[in-house]
């Protein structure tokens, strides 16, 4: 099945896709009200505006630096998966996603990178935790969380990975415990972006690993914005070889226009048989 992923609620009905994700709030702190007929995305911990209006929300690593855009490899600023007011903010919501649809996809899920986070909060935390390893003590902030937000989801959950399965590294970079994980989630997304898909070998390396990585079913988001067509379709042609399912992220019309070219190519690639047989 193919879905979109989109902040233009018109677009998840477009019949050319099976599923329609919607962002409630994504990471510039954008919101959005939720839509009855799409899977509603809640990004969790990346977070531009709270950042703003509260820069102590952003995780520091141990020489005080904050996990922002102002680092050379931060794309959006994170909000510590510590703080409970913030977190209590994230549970409520979900709680106006699965009012207008049950089921609901978590992203930006996990700490910033391994040396994050060393705020009073979390040094406080760990200190008084029964963990005497800071990465075992990151892992259960994670899956606490997990669990809390699962309880308000009564339908499908959906979870974004970063993507590199490469075994122990989301442990370590983002306090993600795929086998504590996995038994709150139904389906993961991983998201493999490029802006030109020129070559896909790797997306087959990135693909494989995570289905050697996990047990439960994971999809594949495909980034179509601005993407030659043609290039489009190879992508898709792996990720789809792999995933459960292939969304295809912030270009519907580029998606709508992929998906037709495939379908028209299909029906005249159909044999019937010899004229006349």
């Amino acid at each position: 099945m193919y879905g979109v992923v989109t902040r233009n609620a018109e677009e998840v009905d477009w019949p050319e896709f099976d599923h329609g994700f919607y962002e409630v709030k994504d990471v510039t702190g954008r919101s959005a009200e939720p839509l009855e007929n799409a899977v509603n995305m809640v990004s969790c911990f990346g977070d531009n505006a709270a950042a703003d209006a509260d820069p102590s929300l952003v995780p520091v690593d141990d020489m005080g630096r904050p996990a922002d855009r102002e680092q050379p490899y931060f794309d959006w600023a994170y909000i510590c998966p510590s703080r409970e007011d913030y977190r209590e903010g994230l549970l409520e919501i979900i709680d106006d996603c699965v009012a207008e649809n049950e089921d609901v996809r978590l992203d930006d899920i996990g700490f910033p990178r391994g040396e994050y986070c060393r705020c009073g909060i979390c040094e406080q935390r760990f200190e008084a935790s029964e963990y005497d390893d800071r990465l075992e003590w990151r892992a259960a902030v994670i899956t606490e969380f997990l669990e809390e937000a699962v309880e308000h989801i009564p339908g499908r959950v959906y979870m974004t990975l970063y993507p590199d399965p490469y075994p122990g590294h989301l442990y370590e970079r983002a306090g993600i415990d795929l086998e504590a994980l996995e038994p709150y989630v139904d389906e993961f997304v991983v998201p493999l972006y490029d802006t030109a898909y020129e070559t896909t070998y790797w997306l087959e390396t990135i693909a494989k690993g995570f289905e050697t990585a996990l047990e439960t079913p994971f999809s594949i988001e495909l980034y179509a914005v601005n993407v030659e067509i043609e290039n489009l379709l190879h992508a898709l042609e792996v990720a789809e070889a792999y995933g459960e399912n292939v969304f295809f992220g912030y270009d519907a019309s580029n998606a709508r226009a992929a998906l037709r070219r495939r379908r028209a190519d299909e029906r005249e690639g159909e044999s019937f048989g010899e004229p006349g047989s």
